[in-house]
């Protein structure tokens, strides 16, 4: 890996949001947030209706990016094997022997389209990937690259056909990622957008050249300085604060203590450090600031609270539950 200099990293990765912003209109905050899981070296669940550009934001990513992209379209028939490959047998002059033959897991970045689609086997099977960082297939591991990262996409209403992910699995998502609507004058750029690019594809007129991939050794240096960020004491009791609260919500309001079920793991408290320092990096700072644990807060516990049937019932969404906990835990 190549010495770079503090600026060329910050410069790459800014460069890396600017060409992912020309493919994807109106939506910042999601790019922001695909940097900050590759910045963060965490997998992401990425959630919205259908034509939302879910798929197109990670494409712009892996685009964008001097790395191997591999998309993995889930659906009801896929084999855990479809996903990390097999051992296959192959003739040789000297007989015969069995070889991996790696699944489209293999890869810098890796699209788990409609994730909630497959069968839980199939979901099963990225577990080991996605935490481990390695595969074993017929008793033999196989490691995955340094840079890796799965990036998952599932439709909220799209019921028939579907298996919720569990628990365990969601948990080992960095983030759970929610994409809205655009406003109206976005979705006319929009408009204009495909219209250009259909053009440039029929040869109506001249393809921009397209900006050099960024390497990875911008993201790898970029997370050297993200580790060097200085987190306080206090930012630390901070939040440790939020991930306890969701365990005891009876200590700071009954409201929570009806919709609050279960309250989220350690990995919680280890993805507010993360996401935390990859914002305050993003954003100029050489330490964390409370506005960076709270602006990553909603993504880092969307997926890991339990909701309670009551909960359910009154129609209260995790998004919710956490504007009240964030309004109650007292700031350092």
């Amino acid at each position: 890996m190549s010495t770079l200099e503090p600026g060329d990293a910050r410069g790459g990765i800014n460069a890396l949001q600017d060409q992912m912003g020309q493919s994807i209109i109106g939506q910042r905050d999601v790019i922001d947030r695909l940097v900050i899981g590759l910045l963060a070296n965490g997998n992401l669940l990425i959630e919205g209706l259908p034509g939302l550009a879910k798929t197109r934001a990670i494409k712009a990513m892996a685009k964008n990016l001097d790395a191997e992209f591999s998309r993995i379209q889930f659906t009801p028939d896929l084999l855990p094997s479809d996903v990390t490959g097999t051992e296959v047998y192959h003739q040789t002059a000297e007989g015969g022997d069995f070889r991996f033959d790696p699944g489209p897991i293999f890869a810098n970045i890796v699209l788990a389209d409609e994730i909630n689609r497959a069968p839980a086997k199939v979901q099963a099977a990225l577990l080991e990937a996605m935490e481990e960082r390695q595969v074993t297939v017929a008793g033999a591991t196989h490691k995955m690259e340094p840079l890796f990262i799965v990036m998952a996409t599932q439709n909220p209403i799209e019921q028939e056909g579907t298996y919720s992910l569990p628990e365990a699995q969601m948990d080992r998502f960095l983030m759970h990622v929610t994409i809205d609507y655009p406003p109206v004058e976005d979705e006319v750029e929009v408009i204009r957008l495909v219209r250009a690019e259909e053009k440039a594809s029929h040869g109506g007129s001249t393809k921009p050249e397209a900006p050099p991939a960024i390497p990875q050794d911008i993201v790898f240096e970029a997370r050297r300085q993200i580790g060097a960020i200085h987190v306080s004491d206090a930012i630390e009791r901070y939040m440790a604060d939020l991930v306890y609260a969701t365990r005891t919500p009876k200590v700071l309001s009954e409201d929570l203590a009806r919709w609050i079920e279960v309250g989220a793991s350690p990995r919680a408290t280890l993805a507010l450090d993360k996401c935390g320092r990859a914002h305050a990096w993003l954003n100029g700072r050489d330490y964390v600031d409370p506005i960076d644990v709270r602006a990553v807060a909603h993504d880092v516990f969307r997926h890991r609270l339990a909701l309670s049937y009551e909960a359910q019932g009154d129609g209260v969404a995790a998004n919710t539950v956490i504007d009240e906990m964030l309004k109650l835990v007292a700031l350092p």
